[in-house]
Formats: C-alpha cells, structure tokens, sequence
C-alpha cells in the first residue's frame, strides 16, 4: 500500500454477486457475542446521543459509525466490535440521531456530513477515560463522516485518535446519489427513502413551517428528498450544496494520520470517483484497497468464527506493528 488494486478476498462464487453480497449479511448474520450497554448523552443543544457500549476493560477503544437509516446493531458494526474485543480492545457504536430506536427531539437529524456529533463524542470521552488509543470504523455514511471529520479536524485531531478505517465509503456524494437510483439499485433506494419520509411524518410536530411534508412523501430519489428535507433542515441552500459541502473527497488530502479505504469495484452503490486511486498512489496517509467483489458492506466470509474479510482487515490495520 498505499494503493493497493489486487486483494486476498476470493469469495465463493455465490458472494461474487454484488446484490447478494450486499443482502445477505443485513439479512442472515448474526453477532451474539457483543452484548451493549446503553449510555444517553444529553446534549447542550437539547437533543440526545444514545451510545452502546461493550467494555472489555482494554486500554485502547474502538468507535464505529453505521450507515443511512442503521444503528450500532447492525451486524457489520457488531462484527467490527466482536473482533476488537478479542484483542482485548473496547467497543463503542454511535447511534447517529433518530437511530437508536428512540426518535431525536429537534428538527434536525443527522445526515452524511454531520460531524459534529462524532467530535463531540471523541472529546468526551478522552475527557472522562485513560484510553491510549481511539481509532474509528465507519461504514457507507458513517465512513464518510468519519473521513471528513478527520480532514477537517487536520492537525487539530486529539493525538489519542491514531488510526481509522472507511468501508464501502461514497466520499463523492453527488455522484454516488446517481448511481443508486438506477434501475438496478431501486430496491435499495426505495427502502431508504421508506424510512427517511417515516421519520419526517413523525416529528411533524417539531418541523417548521416551511418543511413540505407532502411534497416530501412524494420524492422518489435522494436529490428530491435531500432537496426538500435534509439542505433546508440543515442550513444548506440546495441537495447540490449538501452533496458538495459534505462530501469527504475534498477532506482526504487533508487527513493527518493512517486511514484506510476498503471500496469492492462491484459495489453498486459507489460511483467512479469513490475509489480516488491517484490520491491514495500520492498520499502516506490514505491506504486504499479495491477487491473486485465484496458489494456494499458485504465482504461474507467462510470462517469458524464469523468472521468477515474487512474485519480481519480492521483488525491488522489497528494492531500492526
């Protein structure tokens, strides 16, 4: 690295399939052994950050930020948590707004740029621990919030936070909003868009005036959606604005310790420039893989433990010597 175009993960020939892949482990994986402790963070602006904890008394703390409409539930964060701990390392999923089961209190949520939440928490809790170390996982959205936050906070980032880690990450927004509303990612688009409009009718109460909520019911893809809901909940002039404003790619240069990008090249969610090959060739900091199945936070492997190829590969990234 830290380009490196040619991997180690050679699935069986049904996980080549790029939607089976994406499927099958939101569908049928299973991560008993992470068991959470729930911890509520009040926050000044009013609202809340619910938090799940599995403590294994380490010395260094994994975070993990999920993906649009996900929680610290889903099996990929469990999974990442799952393999941490058995290196001794604790683990920490953070419920972005509105996910943890539990509807957030003000109009605004949380959306792919929103990185304020996640400095709020590092901070907090390098304030209130011993940790040596804190290094980040974030998948889809949550990566590249995670990539963001990093470029933004450059050479102002807390030296505890040594190293993370972006998987199936669509650090070009705009484009990547293009690709999953073709034909063949419909599927997908529609269930987020199900869920995103849900939220929207259920804090009518705390929307202000000027939100259209039956407009909003009637967006059929996330330039719609994001033009009616998430820019003016958010303080942005248009979807175009957000997507430009939000997008990680522009940040990576500007990331001061090692990340890594693990992007499948059959990823149907990702477009062309969510794989920034020439950045990575020229960056000490950014490492990039591209292996040419996985889907979009897929990765399944055949393993005694359940353990998936990324994992291992967040694992390695983190403890190397």
């Amino acid at each position: 690295m830290p380009y490196q175009s040619t991997t180690n993960y050679r699935p069986s020939y049904l996980f080549r399939s790029a939607h089976w892949s994406t499927i099958y482990p939101s569908v049928f994986r299973k991560v008993p052994e992470v068991v959470y402790e729930r911890e509520r963070i009040e926050l000044a602006d009013g609202d809340f950050l619910d938090v799940d904890w599995c403590r294994k008394g380490g010395r260094h703390l994994v975070i993990v930020l999920h993906g649009l409409e996900g929680s610290a539930d889903r099996p990929y964060v469990r999974g990442i948590i799952n393999v941490m701990n058995k290196e001794g390392w604790d683990g920490v999923g953070l419920n972005f707004r509105g996910c943890s089961g539990s509807p957030n209190r003000l109009a605004r949520g949380y959306h792919s740029g929103e990185t304020g939440d996640i400095k709020f928490l590092v901070e907090k809790i390098l304030e209130e621990s011993n940790y040596e170390t804190i290094n980040l996982v974030g998948f889809s959205l949550g990566g590249n919030v995670t990539m963001k936050y990093l470029g933004e906070m450059n050479r102002h980032l807390p030296a505890r936070v040594k190293r993370a880690v972006g998987i199936s990450v669509p650090v070009d927004l705009h484009d990547s909003c293009l690709e999953i509303q073709r034909l063949h990612n419909r599927i997908y688009l529609n269930s987020f868009l199900k869920n995103l409009k849900e939220k929207m009718r259920l804090k009518e109460e705390v929307l202000p005036a000027h939100i259209d909520l039956e407009a909003i019911a009637r967006s059929t893809d996330f330039f719609e959606f994001d033009g009616l809901a998430t820019a003016p909940l958010h303080g942005f002039s248009s979807a175009t604005h957000y997507y430009k404003s939000s997008s990680s790619l522009s940040f990576l240069p500007e990331i001061t310790i090692p990340v890594l990008l693990i992007n499948a090249l059959n990823d149907t969610f990702l477009s062309e420039t969510s794989y920034p090959i020439d950045l990575a060739k020229k960056s000490k900091n950014i490492h990039l893989l591209t292996p040419k199945y996985g889907g979009h936070v897929g990765f399944v492997t055949r393993h005694p433990e359940n353990i998936y190829w990324t994992e291992n590969k967040v694992r390695d990234f983190f403890i190397e010597k």
